[in-house]
């Protein structure tokens, strides 16, 4: 199925890997997706709790101390997400790189 990015045209099973040969991977170990979905789980309610502070309006410093880290915590889910990239070997080091540089 293809997708659109911009005006750019992609097929999505290439995306976000640069070389339109080589698959995108997922994440196959059902402990690391689910370990994966629970973090991102908690960041969602760090969101929610960040909302709920700007409505109640709290100080501009306690909101952007809570955003930082939940900033924090989906970088981390990024990395976490590269590293079962690499130790499942799907996906070659460079593509790997170009992914990390893109969006790193």
């Amino acid at each position: 199925m293809a997708g659109r990015v911009g005006n750019l045209r992609r097929p999505s099973r290439y995306w976000p890997f640069t070389n339109p040969t080589t698959p995108m991977t997922t994440v196959h170990d059902p402990e690391r997706k689910r370990a994966l979905v629970l973090r991102l789980k908690r960041i969602e309610g760090q969101l929610r709790g960040i909302q709920r502070l700007i409505e109640s309006g709290e100080d501009c410093e306690k909101v952007a101390q809570q955003m930082a880290a939940a900033r924090k915590a989906l970088d981390k889910s990024f990395y976490t997400l590269v590293g079962c990239v690499i130790a499942q070997g799907d996906v070659p080091a460079d593509d790997v790189a170009d992914m990390l540089a893109k969006f790193a």
